[in-house]
């Protein structure tokens, strides 16, 4: 008989809210989120060394700018040059991938786990999980909701205020809930600042 974590792992319904092996993973990570959130700002090292032993996988640069939150820790990886502001929100019950390069600005949400539509399964503590995926040099607008599943492509922008609820391909400015392509990002968009 398969565990409920590892029915989570295949994306089947499983009991997120009644398991003890989870509620156990959660509260381990609440502990760890707490004392990310409060260790004083320039205990940098300190504040590294929690991320490392948290994610499944870091890159050797990153910044995560306190509070943040997660439930499991263990299903985040981050590439290089890894930045996120404050009031980030990560419901990582499955995998959760940033590449290199991503830059994610305040009060973001990532959230892989969801609730069946039917009240009875729901009531049960039911729930199923999808990855989400994030590319290279890939910039998050401020108050941005990726929801299970998403899949954001190298070199894009998702505009701030935007709810994604599917994939967005790279090279894209995408915005709007749902987020949807506006643009194709050219060779103009470098001249823009100039």
């Amino acid at each position: 008989m398969k565990s409920e974590k590892e029915k989570s792992k295949e994306g089947k319904l499983y009991d997120a809210n009644y398991d003890a092996e989870l509620l156990a993973e959660r509260d381990l990570c609440k502990e760890k989120c707490y004392d990310l959130n409060n260790l004083r700002p320039q205990r940098i090292n300190d504040k590294e060394n929690i991320i490392k032993n948290l994610f499944g996988k870091t890159g050797k640069i990153f910044t995560i700018v306190s509070p943040f939150y997660c439930d499991y820790g263990y299903n985040i990886e981050i590439g290089e040059n890894f930045f996120i502001n404050v009031n980030c929100i990560i419901l990582d019950e499955a995998k959760v991938t940033f590449g290199d390069n991503v830059f994610i600005a305040p009060n973001c949400g990532f959230y892989t786990a969801g609730h069946p539509l039917d009240v009875e399964q729901r009531n049960k503590g039911l729930e199923y999980a999808y990855p989400i995926t994030i590319g290279n040099n890939v910039w998050i607008g401020a108050h941005v909701c990726v929801l299970p599943g998403v899949t954001i492509g190298d070199n894009t922008v998702i505009g701030a205020g935007s709810i994604v609820t599917k994939n967005i391909p790279a090279n894209v400015l995408a915005a709007g809930n749902p987020c949807k392509v506006i643009r194709n990002i050219t060779e103009e968009d470098k001249l823009k600042y100039k």
